[in-house]
């Protein structure tokens, strides 16, 4: 089975970098409690520089960094000119934006120019995620949500346009070439959208989808592009707002501890960075305020949660500290992916000074 050679490759990998491990402690230790729930947040801002307070949350390390959107850009000089602002407030931004490939490009000026179908029936899916990621970190940008992981398995799939292949192995392969490309680049890719949205028949920002295919199903079809962007050494995995009953009767993915912990973390043995879709998704929402969503996101495991609202961040950072301040079990969750966070961006999301 797919999953249990990912999990013996994973093992071995960590063993490997257990030193780097233990710096990753030391350096998380050195933030205070604010400081650690800050590098649990990413923050969206509206205009193409970043307000007051966007910088001060940086510069304060409050926030593990920004989203960038098409409102953001306006071409290559201006983004240069935004990121090296964000970047001098020191602390080691994360810059992310989507750059799937084809009209999901946040750079329109940068590869891929084709949708991720005609990559993969190109053979150029390498090729294109490095020369993207060359031209993404030339501009300062860190971290790619991309690739889209999805096996569009079903009439009218949501994902269908954005995804490689409606064949699970060629989607692996493609997720696996991408990944590669991503990281020969220099940037921080993302595996998306985990444990698979490929059955979902509407977009999870517009709608509460559940999807209610086996677990046997979901091996064969939804997982292995996840176990493959794992195998290539994906640093993030994005997690999804639908809900599968097959795993969790009784939360979505992004609030599931069986999905992140259980499915992710010990049987695909994924060790980097979960970073969540945007909070204010509608599936999200469904489950209560975004600031209760949050806290149960980072319960469940994930380490970085995607704000997209404008009015977001403040309302979620304040409660999660105060759940921090009363909780020691919320607190080592906390401390733990701050540590994920940081070795992310020592290791995988800086660029080039």
């Amino acid at each position: 089975m797919v999953v249990r050679a990912v999990v013996a490759v994973l093992a071995f990998a960590a063993l490997m970098g257990g030193g780097a491990a233990h710096a990753r402690s030391d350096a998380v230790d050195e933030l205070t409690l604010e400081q650690q729930v800050g590098q649990l947040l990413v923050l969206s801002f509206p205009g193409t520089s970043p307000p007051q307070d966007v910088r001060e949350a940086l510069r304060e390390r409050r926030v593990a960094g920004v989203i960038l959107f098409g409102g953001n850009i306006t071409g290559p000089s201006q983004l240069r000119e935004l990121t090296r602002v964000l970047r001098a407030q020191g602390g080691r931004p994360i810059v992310a934006v989507d750059q799937e490939g084809g009209h999901i490009r946040r750079l329109p000026w940068a590869p891929p120019a084709r949708t991720a179908r005609e990559q993969a029936a190109a053979g150029s899916v390498r090729a294109d995620a490095t020369a993207a990621a060359r031209a993404l970190r030339a501009a300062g940008v860190t971290v790619a949500f991309a690739p889209v992981s999805d096996v569009p398995s079903i009439p009218g799939s949501a994902l269908a346009r954005r995804a490689f292949s409606r064949d699970p192995s060629a989607v692996s392969a493609a997720v696996s070439a991408a990944v590669r490309g991503w990281r020969a680049g220099g940037v921080a890719a993302t595996a998306k959208h985990f444990p698979g949205l490929g059955a979902a028949p509407a977009n999870t920002d517009r709608a509460i989808v559940t999807i209610g295919r086996s677990r046997a199903v979901l091996d064969a079809v939804d997982l292995p592009p996840f176990a493959a962007a794992i195998g290539a050494g994906v640093p993030l995995v994005m997690v999804g707002h639908a809900r599968y009953p097959a795993l969790d009767r009784f939360r979505i993915a992004s609030q599931s501890r069986p999905i992140i912990e259980r499915l992710l973390r010990e049987e695909l043995g994924f060790r980097g960075v979960v970073v969540t879709d945007a909070m204010e998704a509608r599936a999200s929402l469904a489950s209560g305020g975004v600031s209760r969503a949050s806290e149960r996101a980072v319960r469940a495991g994930a380490d970085l949660l995607l704000l997209t609202g404008r009015d977001s961040y403040a309302p979620v950072f304040e409660h999660l500290l105060a759940v921090a301040r009363r909780s020691p079990a919320f607190r080592e969750l906390v401390r733990e992916s701050a540590a994920r966070v940081l070795a992310l961006k020592q290791r995988g999301a800086s660029p080039p000074r």
